[in-house]
């Protein structure tokens, strides 16, 4: 397969050519890459409206996902908001979307500067503020009460990996005719374990490089419903900055020669993960979530903090990616290799167990709204202490580590009875409308 991106900038490095165009290191850096980082000069096609090595490249991931896939140089939180926004043009008016509570920030960013209405899922029995349960049979009572949503918004898998059928969930979308939006950040490498759980969704995005061995910043917007390219394209500039970096779309290219026998590694090396699951449950501890290639950890009820086990692995040059006073998160990816699951392996074997940890058993309550997101987010602010904000409506975005649930988020409430909460988690202080 041909890597047009990369194709370019070899050839234009190799020409060591007078640089008179941005980026003003002019291929001379204190990194050693910088010869590679270029800008849309000529030949080097316009991300936004690409008709040459772009234009190609896309192609190739469009092929390899089995639907119309463009590049993002700005991560997943890009394509969240071009989603919205391509919402509004296909709808025609400022649409209305139900989403779940763990929505990414970048969902509430977006929906403030559309003006997007959002009616939140309620909550499920076993909901926390970490982690939601979404059912299609609670996706229809939303549907059923609330007239004219045009869109159903789903983040899978979470941060914790846990994971929701979208199956059902589509058949429902389809009966009340609202489109079926979904995050998938998390979960790139899920096209290639067999059977892709984005296949029900009309738009959705992944991120490259949570999952996939891509550069920071590399991710993709699936678009299966019929939107034309340039609409795609106007969303996604509306939100981007108009110098994209050439590094990490060359890395989307590279990617996509990878891709074509990802699906053989990959089988190979869940196999991998699995026994290190095994391992672990045999020796104790609990596990959380059922995304294949992430390990959490209830550390509670392995009788620690998950900042205990974070700050013990750290001791060991071992880095999670997310420790809270529960649980604790390993992103893996085939690159981590047999060598490295066995050096997380056995550095959690040598942990003593202990006593578990009572649960507070927190659940999560969807806060009274109100006023809109909009009108919160662009209201005049006060920053306040926490515990002076109870009665308060909140004028900014609060979460605790995306995605996970917003405990209040611009336009709702902020509760007397959930600033324990917040205090607990190191929120000291809030942004409220003045």
């Amino acid at each position: 397969m041909r890597t047009p991106i990369i194709d370019f900038i070899k050839e234009y490095e190799k020409k060591n050519p007078l640089r008179l165009h941005t980026p003003g290191h002019k291929g001379r850096g204190f990194l050693g890459f910088e010869k590679y980082d270029i800008t849309e000069l000529y030949g080097a096609d316009e991300l936004f409206s690409p008709s040459g090595i772009i234009a190609e490249s896309e192609k190739n991931a469009s092929e390899i996902f089995g639907c119309p896939t463009y590049y993002s140089a700005e991560g997943s939180s890009l394509c969240v908001k071009a989603m919205i926004y391509l919402l509004s043009q296909i709808k025609g008016k400022t649409p209305v979307i139900t989403a779940s509570r763990n929505a990414h920030k970048s969902f509430l960013y977006g929906a403030a500067l559309c003006g997007t209405e959002v009616i939140w899922l309620p909550p499920h029995e076993d909901d926390t503020y970490i982690s939601v349960t979404v059912t299609a049979d609670g996706v229809r009572r939303v549907l059923k009460a609330n007239k004219g949503v045009d869109a159903v918004f789903i983040t899978t898998p979470d941060y914790l990996g846990k994971t929701t059928d979208l199956s059902d969930i589509s058949k429902v979308c389809k009966e009340y005719g609202a489109l079926l939006f979904v995050d998938g950040a998390h979960g790139a490498y899920l096209h290639f374990t067999g059977d892709d759980p984005y296949k029900y969704a009309d738009i959705y995005c992944t991120s490259a490089h949570k999952t996939l061995p891509a550069l920071t910043g590399a991710a993709y917007l699936h678009v299966r419903y019929p939107v034309p390219a340039k609409t795609v394209k106007a969303a996604l500039s509306a939100f981007a900055s108009t110098s994209p970096s050439y590094l990490i779309l060359a890395s989307l290219d590279g990617l996509n020669e990878y891709l074509s026998t990802y699906k053989e590694h990959l089988s190979a090396f869940i196999p991998l993960v699995e026994k290190t699951k095994t391992k672990l449950t045999d020796h104790g501890f609990v596990l959380y979530g059922g995304e294949p290639m992430k390990i959490t950890l209830d550390a509670n009820r392995y009788g620690y903090t998950g900042y205990e086990i974070e700050k013990y692995l750290v001791g060991k040059n071992i880095y999670p990616e997310y420790a809270d006073k529960k649980f604790i998160t390993f992103m893996i990816s085939e690159k981590t290799g047999a060598d490295g699951l066995d050096t997380l392996c056995s550095s959690l074997l040598c942990l003593p167990k202990k006593a578990g940890i009572s649960d507070n058993g927190v659940k999560f309550r969807t806060p009274d709204k109100a006023m809109s997101i909009r009108d919160a987010f662009f209201s005049q602010k006060e920053t306040l202490p926490t515990g002076e904000c109870g009665g308060r409506i909140l004028s900014d975005m609060n979460v605790i580590c995306p995605p996970a649930v917003c405990p209040v988020v611009c336009g709702e409430t902020v509760a007397e009875e959930l600033i324990p909460f917040l205090l607990d988690i190191g929120i000291d202080k809030l942004s409220v409308v003045r």
